[in-house]
């Protein structure tokens, strides 16, 4: 298997720009016991951040945002791809894409050792069904 495309579930939420906001959100995560796929956090304006969470526990996840006070959006739609590290691994994905004329909003990715590697990828809401059929995603 060269790679694998899933289709993920998402939740994101705005923070302080202060040390400890990520690490408060993922204490409490992991005292949920809540199993994640991605983290990512990025600052948005001034004295802001994006902290997306990345699990197949969605249900989980909002019932710790509401005992959590946390003021989570609305379920949003992601992939995650996973497959052997090689040059030009992801290349196939974004150049699948953009034969099909989809754009990628946003992408990481990180080798992840041991030959493997790992990417979240974005794409707006009107094409992700589209994207999914391209990617084969599951």
């Amino acid at each position: 298997m060269a790679y694998r495309v899933r289709k993920v579930n998402y939740y994101k939420m705005t923070v302080s720009s202060r040390a400890g906001q990520a690490e408060k959100v993922l204490g409490a995560i992991k005292e949920a016991g809540i199993d994640m796929y991605a983290f990512s956090g990025f600052p948005t304006k001034a004295g802001k951040s994006q902290i997306d969470l990345i699990s197949d526990e969605s249900a989980a996840i909002r019932r710790l945002a509401k005992k959590s006070n946390w003021r989570l959006s609305k379920t949003k739609k992601a992939f995650l791809v996973q497959g052997n590290d090689q040059i030009g691994a992801i290349h196939k994905i974004f150049k699948k894409l953009a034969d099909e004329k989809i754009n990628v909003t946003a992408a990481d990715a990180v080798a992840a050792g041991v030959g493997r590697y790992g990417m979240i990828l974005w794409v707006k809401p009107k094409v992700y069904n589209r994207a999914a059929r391209v990617l084969k995603a599951r």
